[in-house]
């Protein structure tokens, strides 16, 4: 595997090292399974979110994770006061390693946060298409991450929608994906998609605001029907999309999408009020 930690620090197994020693990436020989995480004033943001959802993406595989969550928790604030860093990506990845059997990683990634212009404008995407083999666990496949990547880079849009055989658009290949109708929101069932912890916020959030969300995947013929669509993640919040290939959409000005974005960064400013006494 690539080495992709960056700073100074980072921590395995709830060591501290230093990256420039690292010497465990290339050792890694099974696709491993991870989250990333945004960190915002020096807090992880739905932290826990990320955890129960790691655990669970290990459960599906069959992998033990080697640290316990109190553990991470700690190593995560390690490698944050050791870099002096507060706002960033971190990844927690848990995998094996030649020689050496389980390890637990936990380290600072490059980080692309949207400008304002891409809330603004929002964003082009293609359709990609490809099917999961396990939807609900978060596995790095690497393959597919350096396919779509390439395929991203070569057509210049921010994100490739995943089509699969039958026509039908569950999600991004790093996001989920939701269409606005009538205002009403379309989106993927849980069981066929990856359980976006940003995801799980809209949900609650829409819940709030009282409006209707619909589990149902949307066809490729049905795009022209749709009032508008944004993708959620970690570190994207949730994002109009301005494009579907050659299909326009006018999400920007959405009010279901606008109210949602509004709703959400409340939220987050909320969670990192409410943690950071431990975190800071």
């Amino acid at each position: 595997m690539k080495a992709e930690a960056i700073n100074e620090f980072y921590s395995v197994n709830g060591e501290v090292k230093y990256v420039k020693e690292d010497e465990i990436f290339p050792k890694i020989n099974k696709d491993p399974i991870y989250e990333i995480i945004r960190v915002v004033d020096g807090v992880p943001i739905f932290l826990e979110d990320h955890l129960a959802r790691m655990f669970k993406s290990a459960s599906l595989v069959k992998h033990e994770i080697s640290l316990d969550e109190k553990e991470i928790r700690n190593s995560i604030k390690d490698i944050l006061l050791h870099n002096e860093i507060k706002n960033t990506n971190i990844k927690l990845l848990s995998g094996e390693a030649d020689g050496i059997g389980n390890i637990f990683l936990v380290y600072i990634v490059e980080t692309f946060y949207p400008p304002k212009s891409y809330y603004e404008k929002g964003i082009e995407t293609i359709l990609y298409e490809y099917e999961r083999n396990n939807p609900n666990a978060k596995v790095l496949v690497r393959s597919f991450k350096e396919d779509v990547g390439q395929r991203i880079k070569e057509k210049e849009v921010f994100e490739a929608l995943i089509i699969n055989r039958n026509g039908y658009i569950p999600e991004g290949s790093r996001s989920n994906l939701y269409f606005v109708k009538e205002s009403k929101i379309y989106t993927a069932p849980s069981d066929e998609v990856l359980q976006g912890i940003t995801r799980k916020h809209v949900f609650e959030i829409a819940k709030k605001l009282n409006i209707q969300i619909i589990e149902e995947t949307v066809h490729k013929n049905d795009l022209e029907k749709m009032e508008g669509a944004f993708i959620s993640g970690t570190g994207i919040n949730t994002l109009a999309i301005s494009k579907i290939e050659n299909i326009e959409l006018l999400s920007t000005g959405n009010k279901v999408i606008l109210s949602l974005n509004e709703a959400f960064n409340e939220k987050m400013r909320d969670y990192v009020e409410q943690n950071k006494n431990f975190w800071i």
